[in-house]
């Protein structure tokens, strides 16, 4: 017996608390837990600098519970073999490959007198760096495509096969077609597979407006690492936070109540040199309520929204029971934290959207609904400067996901 952690209202997922899982071998249930993890990593296989191998290994040894390598319209299940001298990054990256792993690890050959290295593939890393209970890696592929100059990124993740990115007429019709393709794959494969839509301010390629309409959109990443990716929008776009109330506002007063939900990602590509001004990893990620570290339940816990998103700042509980948007954080000395409720009225005027309606500060805060919102969430904000810090003045913060009242 399954006592799922989430409902289903109106289309938007309703957060109602941490659940306890009965066992088919009538053990004593356990109880679900946070795992953590990034879904947005580029390795040499596309356009980052560093081996898939020694990327997760970085993950796993700094804590987090899973990865998903997602390389622009490719997938690591070919055959595929790099200069192994191009630059001095890549002569390094090899050298610390190397040094990790030994010599017998990497695949050499020489053509037209240069030293090849071959690229291990997603199961070759897999053997080597996944832990039962410990980390686990997932496939991936970030579907890069775009309308004219305008730039549109999508990762679908668990998937198994590439997909070739195909064209709409305009933004919004190029991320419902590809986003179908997807659908697709879920369909015939039968295995739980979402995909979001990365950073829509990156060459300010896809609107709110974009958005609204697509119905398939369901996630986007409300954080990204990258420092390319305007997270704070300017004078004349909103901010990537902004966009989630802008979309979410005119879905739900429309009574078209399609869910779109946050996820925090490294978007990372550079693993040999640290500063704000490039992508590296430990930037961003999610924390999934599961109740065992597989493929199988962390897919199915972010396909029903039972996940946070975050910067640096640690959830210990996330409910809404009865009513009451509830949350317990796990504090750090010295730092200190406000949480902030962000919610649209239905009987809102169209400049009052995403407004505050409550604040608490310190390790514990609630909102109890009143039935007049379309939708509440909660930013919990930290004192904590951002140890990897993207813009300047970064400091650790986290995003729960919508709720119906």
């Amino acid at each position: 017996m399954n006592i799922r952690a989430f409902s289903l209202s109106l289309g938007i997922f309703t957060l109602v608390g941490v659940v306890l899982v009965a066992s088919q071998d009538g053990k004593a249930p356990s109880k679900a837990r946070f795992f953590k993890g990034n879904l947005h990593t580029h390795s040499l296989w596309s356009d980052g600098d560093d081996f898939p191998e020694m990327i997760a290994d970085w993950y796993k040894t700094k804590g987090y519970d899973f990865l998903a390598l997602t390389e622009h319209n490719t997938m690591a299940n070919t055959t595929r073999w790099i200069d192994a001298s191009k630059d001095d990054i890549r002569k390094l990256a090899v050298k610390k490959c190397v040094d990790r792993f030994g010599d017998n690890w990497v695949d050499r050959k020489e053509e037209k007198g240069k030293e090849q290295i071959r690229l291990k593939t997603l199961t070759e890393v897999k053997t080597k760096i996944e832990e039962k209970d410990k980390f686990l890696m997932i496939s991936g592929e970030e579907i890069t495509h775009g309308y004219q100059k305008l730039p549109i990124h999508m990762n679908a993740i668990n998937l198994k096969e590439v997909i070739k990115p195909v064209d709409g007429v305009g933004v919004t019709e190029t991320i419902q077609v590809n986003q179908r393709l997807v659908a697709e794959k879920r369909k015939k494969s039968g295995e739980t597979i979402i995909s979001f839509l990365n950073h829509p301010n990156f060459g300010w390629g896809v609107s709110p407006n974009d958005m609204i309409p697509a119905d398939e959109l369901r996630y986007y990443e409300v954080y990204n690492g990258h420092p390319g990716t305007n997270q704070n929008g300017d004078a004349k776009h909103p901010s990537v936070e902004r966009i989630w109330d802008l979309v979410l506002a005119s879905r739900l007063k429309a009574n078209r109540s399609v869910p779109l939900l946050g996820v925090a990602t490294d978007d990372s590509h550079n693993y040999h040199k640290q500063g704000m001004n490039i992508s590296t990893p430990g930037r961003g990620w999610i924390m999934v309520r599961a109740r065992e570290l597989d493929t199988r339940q962390i897919m199915d816990a972010i396909d029903t929204g039972d996940f946070y998103a975050s910067s640096g700042v640690t959830l210990s509980d996330l409910k809404n029971s009865g009513g009451v948007l509830s949350l317990k954080l796990e504090g750090e000395s010295g730092i200190t934290y406000k949480t902030t409720f962000i919610a649209t009225m239905k009987e809102a005027a169209e400049d009052a959207v995403g407004v505050v309606v409550g604040e608490a500060e310190g390790l514990e805060a609630t909102y109890k609904l009143t039935g007049k919102e379309l939708y509440v969430r909660a930013r919990v904000t930290s004192t904590k400067s951002h140890p990897n810090p993207s813009y300047k003045g970064e400091t650790c913060s986290a995003w729960t996901q919508p709720v119906l009242p």
